[in-house]
């Protein structure tokens, strides 16, 4: 009798493990296939954002919808690069 209540208890842990790892492989499919679906839609994605930046449209909208137009050339003014001091350098570079 109590070998049948030990052969029991173990054969219905054995169904539940297999039901437990059939729910898990099943939600493992389920994530793996969302991996796969986010993987296309971010593609999709970057290739969205190239169109949208590229400069030719870009320049279309500046001019169209924008009223955007380049300057003339006679107006344009080439800034040299300085580079800034701190207070403190300034100090240093006065010094003897």
């Amino acid at each position: 009798m109590l070998l049948t209540l030990i052969l029991v208890a173990c054969a219905l842990s054995v169904v539940t493990s297999q039901h437990k790892a059939r729910k898990l492989f099943v939600e493992l499919e389920k994530q793996q296939e969302l991996a796969e679906q986010l993987a296309v839609e971010w593609g999709q994605l970057q290739l969205e954002q190239s169109t949208w930046a590229k400069h030719t449209r870009v320049e279309k909208i500046a001019t169209g919808q924008l009223r955007m137009r380049l300057p003339d050339a006679s107006r344009g003014q080439i800034v040299p690069l300085t580079i800034s001091r701190t207070p403190a350098d300034s100090i240093e570079a006065s010094k003897p």
